[in-house]
């Protein structure tokens, strides 16, 4: 069908869906449910028990060695081929607007539902980690950005809304999988670090490569090409699938153990018996975020998560439109914004750099306060109404892929063990909700300016900085149970 649009500039809408479109559909999803089914393990209740029982440890000094690097390497293939999904939405609206006839307010229900999706991946794919591995999550991933690919031949919007949902979820649900299979595997002095390189490189490439192949692509085979690179994009995941490894507590827990003693061998990692189970007045003691110091603090990083997915998925999305509404072409347009990303791929290796070996907390503010210098550079561009906007782009993908990179891992070094996972899935609900809202904007068609836009992001940003800075907490060099002992100390209480 796409291919029978090539004298057409490869515009389909209006096209009938015949019968063998509907029937390719529906295999499709049922192929998703198909998958998942033979990806489940046989024995998921006796697996639960035993992996309560063990613990998967890496030395504090253990080296790094080539297996390290090269699941760090296969990872940020990944996520690049991960984020490169959500990120091609901005490049894709624009040509959505001209071939199907529509306000640009009908036509943000794709990023809306898409983002939607990404929210709904993030949860039920933390669970499915658990259920089914982490290689197993990662490859049904892969799988549904494969059959999604079909959005590239879809005449009918509403068709392109429904599988964009299923493309959200798939995406937003590899991401917390990465950071968790990362996070297990490396030596913990080098988890920090590695966590924000491969987070970083992940999502600059991501940007980069949306932006360079909508450059390249689009003038050629319009806008739905981004949609069909779902499929080769999605078979050479699947093909990594080799390198990644499995959880090795996940094997152990499902009597795998040969393989399990393969996988610790080349990581270096260790087997322990697990603490012993909390007593019930231990339980009872998992009360909420309570004190004024921890709530400040989750309200600064909620809040400095929250101002990214403005700018991620709300304003670097408007950007394209914007540049076309000004007279830029699709083309020069993806050129610039891929111009931009470029020159900032360089700077997550000194953002995983100062992370690791200046000051965790000097360095999110630093991701913050670049952010804040990119969107003042984009009201003063909008404000004079020409300029190249390259150096202003580039400085927002540097500020907002240094801040996404650190500020989950800051997150989870920020808090007390007995509210730090409720509390870290609290900030990264808040980069996806920040995405939900600039969209459903987008749908009221309550989208003012691009300047104006940046300015509205801009106070919360400095509001969160200031937080950041008054209420965040140097973690660097510290054992978490002494970071727990000093605020409990300082008043910050449970």
């Amino acid at each position: 069908m796409f291919w029978m649009g090539r004298m057409n500039h490869f515009m389909l809408a209006g096209m009938p869906m015949g019968g063998d479109m509907l029937a390719g559909m529906g295999l499709i999803i049922g192929g998703c449910f198909v998958a998942a089914y033979g990806l489940l393990p046989r024995d998921i209740s006796r697996s639960v028990e035993t992996a309560r029982a063990i613990e998967i440890t890496a030395p504090e000094d253990a080296p790094l060695s080539s297996a390290h690097w090269g699941l760090m390497a296969v990872l940020v293939v990944a996520l690049i081929i991960d984020v490169m999904k959500p990120a091609s939405l901005g490049f894709t609206i624009p040509g959505m607007v001209h071939e199907y006839g529509v306000p640009r307010e009908r036509a943000a229900l794709v990023p809306f539902f898409a983002l939607v999706g990404t929210v709904c991946g993030s949860v039920i794919w933390g669970v499915i980690a658990d259920i089914y591995g982490r290689k197993a999550s990662i490859l049904l991933s892969a799988v549904m950005f494969v059959g999604t690919s079909i959005c590239g031949a879809m005449p009918s919007l509403a068709w392109n809304i429904g599988m964009c949902f299923m493309m959200g979820a798939a995406a937003g649900g590899m991401l917390p999988v990465t950071y968790a299979l990362l996070a297990e595997m490396m030596p913990n002095r080098h988890r920090g670090w590695s966590l924000v390189l491969v987070g970083g490189l992940g999502a600059v490439g991501g940007y980069f490569a949306a932006s360079g192949l909508s450059a390249l692509l689009q003038p050629f085979f319009g806008w739905r090409i981004l949609w069909l690179l779902n499929l080769p994009t999605g078979l050479s995941l699947v093909l990594l699938g080799r390198f990644i490894p499995e959880s090795a507590k996940f094997l152990i827990a499902h009597g795998r153990d040969g393989e399990a003693r393969a996988v610790m061998a080349r990581f270096g990692a260790r087997m322990r018996a697990a603490g012993p189970a909390r007593t019930e007045s231990q339980t009872a003691r998992k009360a909420p975020l309570t004190g004024f110091g921890l709530l400040a603090k989750l309200a600064a990083l909620s809040l400095a998560a929250l101002c990214w997915g403005l700018v991620n998925f709300g304003l670097l999305l408007w950007l394209p439109a914007d540049l076309v509404a000004k007279g830029y072409s699709m083309e020069v347009s993806s050129r610039l914004l891929a111009e931009s990303s470029l020159i900032a791929f360089p700077t997550v290796f000194l953002a995983a750099w100062l992370y690791s070996q200046w000051s965790t907390k000097r360095a999110v503010l630093g991701s913050v306060a670049v952010t804040i210098v990119g969107l003042a550079w984009v009201i003063a561009l909008d404000v004079r109404g020409h300029g190249n906007p390259v150096l202003p782009i580039a400085l927002l993908i540097v500020g907002t892929n240094g801040l996404v990179a650190m500020l989950l891992p800051y997150a989870a070094e920020s808090f007390p063990l007995r509210v730090r996972g409720r509390a870290t899935g609290w900030v990264a609900a808040c980069t996806k909700a920040g995405g939900v809202l600039a969209q459903f904007l987008a749908i009221l068609g309550l989208v003012p300016a691009l300047g104006v836009s940046a300015a509205l992001i801009a106070a919360p940003t400095l509001l969160a900085l200031i937080l950041i800075l008054r209420f965040g907490q140097e973690t660097r060099g510290r054992d978490l149970r002494d970071l727990d002992e000093a605020m409990l100390g300082s008043g910050a209480a449970l």
